[in-house]
């Protein structure tokens, strides 16, 4: 094992315990309803129950973590691209500007790109 899959795995086994305490905790509460036995079933259960709890949570974390990684380094944000003067666009057809952005307005009788304007109501 690496240093950061020793260092992960040892996160993912304190989450584990972390929440298999959680549910100890909260199993032995809801067993006191039937006395001492069943402050111990419920403290056993609740922390089995608590512990795959957390080793599922930790899991997902590191799903989406992994997903974020992917994402980051496709639209170039880890890449160091992000923003880049050079990317590739296609050429211009004519050279001039749009409509829109100039500041143009649309001819007569056509709707404007952005859509209609709402008049509020009276």
């Amino acid at each position: 094992m690496t240093k950061r899959e020793n260092r992960e795995h040892k996160e993912h086994l304190e989450h584990q315990a972390e929440g298999g305490t959680a549910g100890a905790l909260a199993g032995a509460l809801i067993g006191a309803v039937a006395g001492p036995p069943g402050v111990v079933v419920g403290a056993v259960v609740g922390a089995a129950i608590g512990a795959l709890a957390g080793g599922a949570i930790d899991s997902g974390k590191t799903a989406d973590a992994a997903e974020d990684v992917k994402l980051d380094a496709e639209i170039g944000v880890s890449g160091g691209e992000l923003g880049a003067p050079n990317l590739e666009h296609p050429p211009t057809k004519i050279g001039a500007f749009s409509g829109g952005s100039s500041g143009a307005s649309a001819a007569e009788g056509e709707e404007p790109a952005e859509g209609p304007f709402l008049v509020p109501p009276d």
